[in-house]
Order: structure tokens, then sequence, then C-alpha cells
């Protein structure tokens, strides 16, 4: 039976060296929690490191049993391993770039290796346990190639991915040398998911320009298949925080501690040590506060935890002492016998305690400088039982797309945040109880138990999409067929597009000449079928290339035709007004002139607007635009806008491919028929093709066409296949 194997760097277990032996101690982490039903049912499997370096073999069979029994697997790192796949390239290169700390980041092909090298091990481990049915569940940036070293061994295996840190823009991704093998990596899996639309958005847009692959409305085109990308905001176990709250164990707690405070306003904050949650800040504007508000002094008061993390890293450490000297000021230049204004602790704290922190804050003040989700403000609001308190949020962080109903602030803006605590100190009760009962409704809803629920639901929709797509996929068993066919005709017929069918595409149309193998191959296929190109093409140039083949030759989408026994003369086969030119012309260069790299081809009866040489993202905007405009202009001349690959060509709509291929074949009786392109054009080909035509599809988009095939490659393999 099928199982689900969630690997993650880390397990959900803390392994500790006392006393000479191991000790196990389970995470209370919002993901822990909500896959927790998951790897602990049925025969599936967590797969990680368990925290420690465990060198001795015996100690290490006896780690493998025990964590066994509880649905995990170890992968063992290395002190070496720690040191540069973790601490290194992970956190030095990967983190910082992630959350747009440029000035942290290191380029250390050492740590890279070791990158690769951990991946590896990664992927070793779980081909040990997987079966070719399995659904693999990848998670977070430390195992971004792992995707795809597993797609290379289980083609056909079910691979999600999920990042929990934010995903940059390309100006950041394009920084790292490795940034080509990062995204591949990652296209391995069939589902790739963030916590945000805009990282998403980041992700296709870098994916488009570094690796080349084309996507459209949240899918990309890989090779053989294609990838759904999506924004998933992950949530809280709800009711556990809602129910420790009223919990008896958390109000005495409450109460306790009540009694230090006395009626102070409470402010709480709590992050784990990193530049990236923005704590110097934080205190800036406390310590502002208390200054343009004198009457606020001896009345409110913030709790600072901030839970070590990394602090033998330079950076890290020198963050721990700029945070230490700001309260240690703030403090001493304040405080009084029975206040302090900052109540600072450096460690972390039992759940309980938490849950009671939570509970007697008035204001929960969650400001990282940039954040993939932060799930403290949703836990903050889960513990509001009585609906009362005020969430101050930073607009940096994901889940400030989802609580719109927090006091949203840009964490740069120190005036900002301190009129926001103002405020919220201020607020009248009906007003937090209504901001606080809307963030409540929505995170009952969109729980982590949801989340979960919505992703394993979102791979299988994939996988559904992609096998109606393979069902068409040009396989040996499809390939035998149609050589079997070809080879028992005796009237064979075989229309192939030219650009991305016969050859590949290049920056300079006029370079795409056809090679040695190309004209052998067509020239093969002559001597025993009648072979038709069809193209897009304008006549000189497809006869200049293709000038001695016995061939067929149907030019510019049918506009002309050059049929073998006519010893080399083109005819018109389809007279056009050729009177709209100048006006499309004239917009066509005015988008020329916007858009560095676009230049215009004509034909004798259509217009070309090619886009290649122009940079990702700004050739796909004008394209966009012109297309609009065309659309429109279209109208009043009777003429129709095709979008190719990298191109976008105006003609008269009675002209096409599908009319010239039906005119060709009339009168002849072909008892086989092969029909090959690979954009829209060719759409209208292989819809006028009789039912026991073979019709094929370059790439993995939708089409008319009954089968799919990979590539270029794959299209010369088979036309070889018919000559041997």
């Amino acid at each position: 039976m099928a199982k689900t194997i969630i690997v993650s760097n880390r397990l959900p277990i803390s392994l500790r060296h006392r006393n000479g032996r191991f000790e196990f101690k389970p995470s209370a982490g919002g993901l822990a929690t909500g896959l927790g039903s998951i790897y602990k049912s049925g025969e599936n499997i967590w797969i990680g490191w368990p925290g420690n370096t465990v060198d001795d073999p015996e100690q290490r069979a006896e780690i493998i049993l025990e964590l066994h029994d509880l649905k995990m697997a170890p992968v063992f790192l290395s002190k070496e391993d720690v040191e540069q796949f973790y601490e290194g390239f992970s956190n030095e290169t990967l983190w910082p770039a992630f959350h747009y700390f440029t000035q942290y980041m290191t380029y250390n092909a050492e740590h890279w290796e070791a990158y690769v090298r951990v991946n590896q091990k990664f992927c070793e481990a779980i081909l040990k346990k997987a079966d070719p049915d399995d659904t693999i569940w990848v998670h977070d940036y430390q195992l971004l190639l792992l995707p795809q070293m597993l797609r290379e061994v289980l083609p056909n295996a079910t691979i999600a991915f999920f990042q929990h840190i934010p995903f940059p823009s390309y100006e950041i991704i394009r920084m790292i040398p490795w940034r080509k093998q990062l995204l591949e990596g990652v296209c391995g899996a069939d589902l790739i998911g963030f916590h945000t639309y805009d990282d998403m958005r980041h992700f296709m847009s870098a994916v488009g320009r570094i690796t080349g692959l084309s996507s459209e409305s949240g899918y990309i085109q890989a090779d053989n298949r294609i990838i759904n990308v999506d924004s998933f905001p992950m949530g809280i176990d709800y009711d556990k925080f809602a129910k420790q709250a009223k919990s008896k164990k958390t109000q005495s707690i409450v109460r306790e501690f009540t009694k230090q405070v006395a009626d102070q306003k409470l402010i709480i904050t709590i992050d784990r040590l990193d530049y990236s949650k923005g704590i110097p800040q934080r205190i800036h504007a406390f310590n502002q506060l208390l200054k343009e508000h004198k009457e606020l002094r001896g009345k409110v008061s913030m709790i600072m935890i901030v839970v070590p993390s990394r602090d033998k890293v330079q950076s890290y450490k020198e963050l721990k002492e700029e945070i230490d000297l700001l309260v240690g000021r703030i403090n001493s230049e304040y405080s009084t016998l029975n206040w302090v204004p900052v109540h600072y602790f450096y460690r972390s704290f039992p759940f309980e305690e938490l849950s009671a922190f939570y509970n007697m804050s008035d204001i929960a003040l969650v400001t990282p400088l940039r954040d993939g989700m932060n799930l403290v403000c949703k836990e903050y609001v889960a513990s509001r039982t009585d609906q009362t308190g005020v969430l101050i949020l930073s607009e940096m962080a994901g889940a400030s797309k989802e609580l719109q109903d927090a006091v949203l602030v840009n964490p740069n803006d120190q005036q900002g945040v301190v009129d926001a605590i103002y405020n919220a100190l201020t607020m009248k009760p009906a007003e937090q109880k209504a901001r606080i009962s809307s963030m409540q409704e929505s995170l009952k809803k969109y729980d982590i138990f949801q989340w979960v629920k919505v992703f394993l639901d979102r791979i299988e929709h994939v996988k559904e999409k992609q096998a109606e797509l393979t069902s068409k996929d040009v396989d040996t068993k499809v390939l035998n067929e149609i050589e079997k066919s070809f080879k028992a005709a005796k009237n064979p017929v075989l229309f192939l597009d030219y650009d991305g069918t016969l050859t590949g595409f290049v920056a300079n149309p006029n370079d795409a000449k056809p090679d040695a193998e190309l004209k052998a191959i067509i020239k093969g296929l002559s001597q025993i079928a009648q072979v038709v190109i069809i193209s897009g093409r304008d006549k000189d140039t497809l006869g200049t290339w293709f000038k001695g083949q016995q061939i067929d030759m149907i030019a510019e989408h049918g506009v002309w035709v050059k049929r073998k026994e006519n010893k080399g003369d083109w005819e018109l086969y389809a007279e056009v007004d050729d009177s709209w030119k100048d006006d499309i012309r004239s917009v066509m260069e005015y988008y020329v002139l916007r858009t560095p790299g676009a230049f215009i081809e004509e034909k004798h009866h259509s217009l070309v607007w090619h886009y290649r040489k122009v940079e990702s993202g700004l050739g796909d905007l004008r394209m966009r635009e012109l297309f609009s405009h065309l659309k429109y202009m279209a109208r009043g001349h009777n003429l129709q806008v095709l979008e190719g690959n990298m191109v976008l060509e105006i003609k008269r709509p009675d002209i096409n491919k599908g009319r010239a291929a039906t005119a060709l074949m009339k009168g002849s009786d072909y008892d086989f028929i092969l029909a090959v392109g690979d954009d829209w054009t060719d759409e209208d080909t292989f819809k006028v093709m009789p039912k026991n035509a073979y019709t094929i599809r370059v790439g993995y988009a939708y089409t008319q066409a009954n089968y799919n095939i990979k590539s270029v490659r794959q299209v010369r393999n088979l036309l070889g296949k018919l000559i041997d």
C-alpha cells in the first residue's frame, strides 16, 4: 500500500546526549503538530536529521531502532556536514538571501559541495524506504536539490515541496552562483508550495528567467510534465492554544505573573535570535514611545523573549550584544524601584508559561523585517479567549496577508510603530473585540490541519492533471504502433512544422538553419513518403534551406505552396489584400522602440513581432500590451492575432495551416497521415486531420493533437525510426 514520506532537515524530536546516552525530546512546533496525524498512521514515516552528531555505529543502530518505533528514520550528519551544509550554505547563503539580508551572504564553494553532498545523503536515505507509488513531501530551504535528485531515480514518484521561509525576488536569487541548480532542484517536484502569493510569484519569475522553463497560471512546463506552484498559508493548532489559555495551569501562572507586574499594560514580543526579526528596531521604537509619551512611564512594560539561536556565529553574537546593550540602556534610563520598562529573557519557556504570557499581554508586537509566515501572531490571537488585546503586525510577515484586522505596520518606519503602539494602548474594547474575533474566525477555519489537507488534496489534483497529459505521451508502445502503421502504408504523408518541431529555437530566427542530421532525415523520409514542411516561415527562407529536397512546402501558414512536381515554383495559394499592413506596422514599430531586443519580421501576408532577445518579464509585459492593442485593431481589418513561441503574428484568419493542409490532401487517398507541430498555429492542422491520423504536439501543453512528445530531439528520433 502506498505511503507518505515526510522529509525535513530536522526530525520532530531533539536528540540530547546525557549521562553517556542519548535521550529524545519531542518537538512542540506547529509543523510537527500538523503532520503528526500523517506520519504516525499506517506505514508512513518522517525522515530527517535527529539534531546531534552520532559517530558511534552501535549508538547509531540503537537510535535507528528507537526512532523506528516513533515512525521516524534518521539521516546522520557528521560534524563537518553540520558546519558546512547547515551552518554554512543553508544559513550563511540561503537564509540571508531569502530574507533580503544580502550583506550577510557568503559564497563558499566548499559549503556548496557540502550542500549537494548532504542533499544526496537525504536522497539515499529516502530511496531505502520509498516505493514507486509513495508520496514524498520535502520541506524547506535546506533541501532544495532533493526533489530533482529523487526524480532522477524515481521518475514517476509523487514529489511535493514546501518552503517555510520567504522566496526572494529574481534580483536577489540571481546573486547566488548556484541559482540554476537550486531552481532545477525544486522543479523536480510535482507541487511546489509557499506561504504567500508574493513568494510564489517571485519563484515563477526566477524559474522563467534563470532556467528558461515557461509557465502559465501557476503551472510550469517542464520537459515531460507540468508542475503546479501555489500558495498555502500555514495555520496553527487553534484549539490547542485556545484550550491551553483557559486551562487551570495557565490561569494559575497568569495570576502569579500579574501580581509581579500589578496593573501595568503589557506588550509581548517573542522571537528566535535572528537579524530578520527586527528586535533592535523594536527596542528603539519602544524607547521612542517612552520619550514621546512621558505619561506611559511606569504604566507599560515590554516582555521580550528571545530564544537562543546560533549565538556562536559572529553576526548573531553581535546581534545578541546589541540587544543586551539596548535593553540595558532603556532599563537604566527609565527604571524605578517598582517598574522595569523591558523584562528581557534570553531563553525559551515551557508551553504553559508562553500561553500565560499571551493571555496576560494587552499587545503582541510582532514586527519582523522579513518572515515567511510567523506563527507567534496567530498563537497570540488564538490565546485571547476573552477577545481583548491588540495585534501589531509587520507587513513583511506572511501572516499579514491573512490577518488584515491586525494593526499593520512597516517595521522600518519607527514613528509608524510608535504610533501603532500608542493607538493600541488607547484602543476601545469594542474595536479590540471586533478585530480579534474576526481574526479568530479566520484562524479556526484555516488551521494547521486544514493546511495539510488542502496541500495533500492539491498533490492528487496535480497528479490527475499530469496523468491526462501522460496518457497522450508518445511512449515506446505508441512509437512502435506509428512505426508499424507507417511501414505497412502504401501512400503515407507527413506534415511537419519547422521551428520548435524539427529544430530548436534560437535568438536570431535566421540562425535556425537545418543541420546535416535534419537534412539527412528529410531526405531519407522523402524517398519513402510524401513529406510536407508546413511552417510560418517565409517562402524564400524555406526554399533556400530545403533546396534540392524532394518535398512539398507550405509557407507563411498557407499563403504559399510549393509542390515537388512543380519543379521549384511557388504558387500563391491565398490572394489577400495587404492594405492593412501600414497601420499595423506603425503600431509594432512603436512597441519595438519601447522594447530593446524586439524586432519586426515582414512576410508577404503577415507581420511578426519577435521578442526572444528581450529581457525576460519585459518581453511578456510588452507582448501582452501589443496583443491587446492589435486585437482591437484586428476587428476593423478582419485579421487574426496569433501568439507563438516568443512571437506575435498578425494575419488574415482565412489563411491557416489547416486550410492549406486540407487543400494539399484533396484527391489523394493517404493510408498513413502524421502531423507534428509545437504551437497554436499547428492546432489548425490538427483540427482538420482525419480521425485515423497521428497528430503530435511537441511539449506538454493542452492540445487538439492525439499525442504529446517531449522535445525536438524526440521528434527527430521518431522520424529516424521511420527511416530505419
